[in-house]
């Protein structure tokens, strides 16, 4: 079997392709005795294709650089295919597109390189079509990296939106079988302990004036068969609710270990995120634990649909009132879509751990605020 993952990532090496291209079409354009490439040029063209390396983590300032060192190229007489060089500010504004749903960054490198077209081909020709051909050009050099950059953006949302509903599809079928799994389990097995634990407490009335050691080994057994009963049925709501089976049956710990996962999940995702965690979680209970959790991975999954990637999101989990409070801060999107599934599972779970929850926008922002009481702290106030 071919493992895909062992495959690497050719990303980073395209980024070397230009610095590589450009001294061969440079000595491509070079013509002893007939014509030589400028040495200033050849600069520019070098500083251009070293700058062209720092894209993939300062995509915006990338490409208004290689806007500006385009102009002076682009006024350069340039000969054959070394004329091509000016032109990587055009495949820096197809990254710049494809990367970002800001508005705002699309429309300045967008704008820089529009400029750095004119100015670059302006005054090159003397005639009237002359002239026309420039804005022709300039619409041209522009409008196809523009479409391009936004063709590929689509298709990487497309590819990530098509990813999560896979990966939606697969838990739920996941989920179905467990619960059929429970539905089975608790007819063939609750069903008979539920029976025995109830004969044994007939048994234990009948034979109550008999002999002590009697009454006590049925109490016994009976106390037994109710505590197998309480775990088959903690069991069986684990098998219906995966998360319960994997998380709130074990220490707090591992709840504080799966939100730093779904924490680097939302960064590994593009998102910058401010979080800020109490991890003095020992005293809630099961259920609020596993509520607590479920908060976090929806809210965050939430936020890699609809947030805006190029606004940071504030994330704190700690001790307020008696519970815990959950508050994400998060960019909100340009439309705003309707309460789906997700959020009204959110509220079902809050209500069913007896705490409160809070959606919506605020501003700019989306915000939701959540807090779970704290059992133990609860009975002791």
């Amino acid at each position: 079997m071919i493992d895909i993952s062992a495959h690497r990532n050719p990303r980073p090496l395209l980024r070397w392709l230009p610095l590589v291209l450009i001294p061969v079409l440079l000595l491509a354009s070079t013509y002893p005795g007939q014509y030589r490439v400028p040495a200033h040029y050849w600069v520019l063209a070098v500083t251009a294709g070293v700058v062209f390396l720092a894209g993939a983590r300062w995509p915006l300032a990338v490409s208004i650089v290689l806007s500006v060192l385009a102009v002076p190229m682009l006024r350069t007489p340039a000969w054959g295919v070394s004329g091509l060089v000016p032109y990587l500010g055009a495949v820096a504004l197809v990254d710049v597109v494809a990367r970002t749903h800001r508005r705002s960054t699309v429309w300045v490198a967008t704008g820089c390189w529009a400029a750095a077209v004119v100015l670059g081909r302006v005054g090159l020709h003397d005639t009237s079509i002359g002239r026309a051909s420039t804005v022709v050009e300039a619409v041209a050099y522009v409008g196809l990296p523009l479409l391009l950059g936004l063709y590929l953006r689509g298709q990487r949302d497309l590819a990530e939106n098509l990813r999560m509903r896979a990966a939606e599809a697969e838990a739920r079928t996941r989920i179905d079988e467990r619960a059929a799994m429970a539905r089975e389990l608790h007819d063939v097995v609750a069903h008979h302990m539920a029976s025995i634990i109830l004969r044994i407490s007939v048994a234990g009335r009948v034979v109550r004036e008999a002999d002590p050691r009697i009454v006590a080994v049925l109490d016994d057994v009976r106390g037994t068969a109710a505590d197998a009963l309480a775990d088959i049925r903690r069991f069986l709501a684990a098998l219906r609710d995966p998360a319960l089976g994997t998380v709130s049956l074990v220490e707090a710990d591992a709840v504080v270990t799966e939100v730093s996962a779904a924490l680097t999940r939302a960064r590994a995702a593009g998102f910058t995120v401010e979080a800020d965690i109490d991890t003095e979680l020992g005293t809630i209970d099961a259920m609020s634990r596993l509520t607590l959790l479920r908060l976090v991975q929806e809210s965050l999954t939430n936020v890699m649909k609809h947030a805006d990637r190029g606004v940071p999101v504030r994330f704190r989990i700690g001790k307020r009132d008696n519970g815990i409070g959950i508050e994400v801060v998060s960019g909100g999107r340009d439309t705003a879509t309707p309460p789906g599934h997700g959020i009204v599972g959110m509220r079902e779970r809050v209500a069913l751990a007896g705490g409160t929850l809070a959606v919506g926008a605020d501003g700019e922002h989306w915000v939701v605020r959540a807090w779970l009481p704290d059992a133990v702290r609860g009975a002791d106030a």
